[in-house]
This record gives structure tokens, C-alpha cells and sequence, in this order.
């Protein structure tokens, strides 16, 4: 007898969360993933999405509210795919992704860190400086969304995003408003926002040309908003400025060790500044790096790290996946005096790299993409070092990791949080390790 279709006209108990910040329940053999409800909350829903017998829904009415639950600040909350945790307490939000370390750690059979550290918060709202954003052209109603793409796959209807830095925040709408202008509205899939200290700057990435009237539209935007304009027709190589034409470089710095870092838009930076200053802070208290010490900074970037512990006076070396980046890395150690500073280009994601290949050093910082840094850690202690700093923005990975450094000897000394992003389930973090293993802490 074929089972009989979930009814979504009725009230359901959510159970718990899981890691996307969904509510959980079973019900009628249907597993249920809730946008906008809480654990032990009643809510009734409307299906959104159907995966054979689990559904994805929306709590569009709540009975018996969780205690921390507060009123979203975007009416596209619970749709939008930038946030899903507007609706919990800051600090129930921060509690939830350091139990998810914790928790992911036990799963891995790491033992617990010898301490916690208190988790890096920061502003909670205007907080983005780097953003992708989706376009979808509707020909029908003749209107076009931009926006971050809803959880079911759409774009959203915002024309303005509170967790969006200036002057992007309030931008929504206009660039909505000129891409309809457009001759090939639906050839715009999406925009890439990067903004520094100083500027900010829009990238579009286009399938087919633009018309000499588009190109006017576009630099008139651009000139009127204030912003540097990019088209980009095919791969990162393609990104072009429009408007103008030599356009001064983003910029951001770290006050407390006098640096300036040069960027350009489709670079990797993080998207939270004032984060960013504590999360460099916090990682050199921790490798605490002491003048002429051996340092190596894996997955470089820009020199984040690289440059403050030269400041320091560490001798640090820089390895980098990425010749543009190094490149720039090379740049910004320049202009900030640090030229001795050395980087290399290094396929540090190859699960043929072995961190024997590296130089010795008495300390690593290691800042990996969401992939992690398996093959490094499964051989680091080859290279001598008795301190390891971890950043991470996959905690998954982070926990894998951390197991294969404690098979080596290394002990988790310390661990705990960045809220790089508030009002979404995505966890940064940041762990010490100390080899060999001591009972006596960091």
C-alpha cells in the first residue's frame, strides 16, 4: 500500500537543529527540515521541497516560541540564502557553532582542548565586505532579482541587505534597477561585491557582449555610485575595468601591526574586517613568535599572516598555491617595508604534497580553503615544529585534521570560535597544537 502524502496544513513539534540551522522533525515516516523554527517550538509549514520522503519546509506560524528566539531584522529571512539564524540570540547563535566543534572533535576521537577560547564576535550587522551574488532575469513580469540565492535555489527579492557593508547594504535595488536597463538582462548570472577601507567595487561576470548603450548605462552607474566597475565575460583572467579605467586598488589594514594590504576584487580576503583583526591577534598570541624564530605560513594569500609575524620579527616564509597571490603577497610585504619577507608558490591542496617537502621550522600557521590540509597534517611534524596554529573555515575539516596531528604526538592546547559570520550556521575557527603533547598547556 503506498504511503499517503505529508499534509503540511498542521501544527509539528521541531526536535532539534541540525547543521544548516533547520528545525528537525518526524513525522508520518517524513523527515522534516524547517527554515525559521526552533527546537521545541510548534509550527506549521508550508513544503517547500520534496527529496523522496524528506522535506524541506517553512515555519510560517510558531506556537510556544523558543526562549531565545527574537524578531528577524530582514523580511527575507528564513528564504534568503545569506542568513539563516536571524531569528536566534547572538549568543545562542555563538553557543550553537562552538557546541558544533566540540562536538565534531569528539566524533573525529580527538581528545578536548586543554582550554576554550572565548569566542571572536564583532559587529553583527553591515559586517559583509566581499559578497557573490546572484541575478535571474524574469521576463514575464519584465523584473529582474539580485541578491543571495534563496535556499530553494531562487534569488532573493531583497532591495537591501543589513548584513551587507556600505555602500553594497543599499544597492540591491539600483542594480536591479539597471540590469533591467540592460540589453542582456538574462545574460548576467551574477555579481561579485568586494569592498576594502577604502572603495568598493562590483564585478560583472556577462555571457554575451555588451551594446554601446549598455556600456554608457554601466559607466554611469558606476560613476554615480561612486564605485569601480568590472565586466567579466569568461574565467578570472577575463575581469576588465570599466569605470575608470586605472582604478585606484582596494585596500584594507591591521592598525596594530602598521600594515596595509593591497587586493584585487576577485582576491581572497575575509569578508569581516574587524574580525579579521582580531582572528591575526588572537593567531600570534598563540604561535607567540619570538624574534628570529622559524615560521612557515601555509596557504598564504595576500601575506594576512605572513606580514604581521614578520613585524614581529619572526623569519617567516610564505607558501601559496596561487602565482597571483603570491605575487601580490610580494607587493604588499614591499610596501610595507618588509621586503625580506620570503613566499613561494607551493600546490599546498595536492594530497601529493607532503610537509616534508617543506623547510624545517620551529612553528606553522596554517590558514587552509574548506578542503582542509589532510596530506599536511597526516606528516607535519616532519618538519620540526613544536607550535601550530589552525585557522579554519570548516570545522569538519578541522576535526579530521586535528585527529592526524594528534596521531603524530600533537596535543589541541586551545580552541575556539570566530563569528565571521553572524546570523548563519557557518563556523570559523581557530586551534593551538603543541608537540610533544604536554600535560602542563600552552
Amino acid at each position: 500500500m503506498a504511503r499517503k502524502r505529508f499534509a503540511s496544513d498542521q501544527w509539528v513539534t521541531v526536535e532539534a537543529l541540525n547543521d544548516e540551522g533547520q528545525g528537525l522533525a518526524q513525522v508520518e515516516g517524513y523527515t522534516l527540515e524547517i527554515d525559521n523554527a526552533l527546537p521545541g517550538e510548534a509550527v506549521r509549514l508550508a513544503v517547500l521541497k520534496r527529496r523522496g520522503r524528506t522535506l524541506r519546509c517553512l515555519a510560517l506560524a510558531v506556537q510556544k516560541g523558543h526562549p531565545d528566539r527574537i524578531p528577524a531584522l530582514c523580511p527575507q529571512a528564513g528564504r534568503c540564502g545569506g542568513c539563516s539564524q536571524q531569528h536566534l540570540t547572538s549568543e545562542h547563535q555563538r553557543s550553537a557553532k562552538q557546541a558544533t566543534l566540540a562536538a565534531l572533535y569528539e566524533a573525529a576521537g580527538v581528545r578536548p582542548p586543554a582550554r576554550w577560547l572565548a569566542p571572536l564576535q564583532g559587529p553583527e550587522w553591515g559586517y559583509r565586505r566581499k559578497a557573490r551574488l546572484g541575478v535571474r532575469y524574469r521576463p514575464r513580469e519584465g523584473d529582474v532579482l539580485v541578491g543571495f540565492r534563496e535556499r530553494g535555489g531562487w534569488v532573493s527579492k531583497a532591495s537591501s541587505c543589513p548584513v551587507l557593508a556600505p555602500p553594497f547594504s543599499t544597492l540591491l535595488g539600483p542594480l536591479k534597477v539597471l540590469i533591467r536597463s540592460l540589453s542582456i538582462p538574462d545574460q548576467i548570472p551574477q555579481l561579485e561585491l568586494a569592498g576594502g577601507d577604502e572603495g568598493a567595487a562590483v564585478v560583472l561576470r556577462h555571457l554575451a557582449p555588451f551594446n554601446a548603450e549598455d556600456l554608457d548605462r554601466l559607466r554611469g552607474f558606476g560613476e554615480a555610485q561612486g564605485l569601480t566597475l568590472y565586466l567579466q565575460p569568461g574565467g578570472p583572467d577575463t575581469v576588465t575595468p570599466l569605470v575608470p579605467l586605472m582604478p585606484p586598488p582596494l585596500t584594507y589594514t591591521l592598525p596594530a601591526f602598521k600594515l596595509a594590504f593591497e587586493f584585487e576584487p576577485l582576491d581572497f580576503t575575509q569578508v569581516n574586517s574587524e574580525i579579521n583583526q582580531k582572528m591575526v591577534t588572537q593567531a600570534l598570541e598563540l604561535l607567540a613568535p619570538t624574534s628570529g624564530m622559524k615560521v612557515l605560513d601555509l596557504f598564504c594569500g595576500l601575506g594576512n599572516f605572513t606580514l604581521p609575524l614578520a613585524r614581529l620579527g619572526a623569519d617567516v616564509q610564505g607558501f601559496e598555491g596561487s602565482e597571483a597571490l603570491v605575487a601580490r603577497a610580494k607587493a604588499n610585504a614591499e610596501r610595507n617595508g618588509l621586503g625580506a619577507v620570503r613566499f613561494a608558490v607551493a600546490d599546498l591542496y595536492s594530497d601529493a604534497f607532503a610537509a616534508r617537502h617543506l623547510p624545517k621550522a620551529e612553528a606553522v600557521l596554517l590558514d587552509p580553503p574548506r578542503s582542509g590540509a589532510e596530506a599536511l597534517c597526516e606528516d607535519l611534524a616532519s618538519t620540526g615544529a613544536s607550535r601550530v596554529v589552525y585557522v579554519s573555515c570548516n570545522p569538519k575539516t578541522l576535526a579530521r585534521d586535528a585527529a592526524a596531528l594528534q596521531r603524530q604526538g600533537y596535543r589541541l592546547e586551545a580552541s575556539g570560535i570566530m563569528d565571521m559570520f553572524p546570523h548563519t550556521t557557518h563556523v570559523e575557527s581557530m586551534a593551538l597544537f603543541t608537540f610533544p603533547a604536554s600535560p602542563s598547556g600552552a
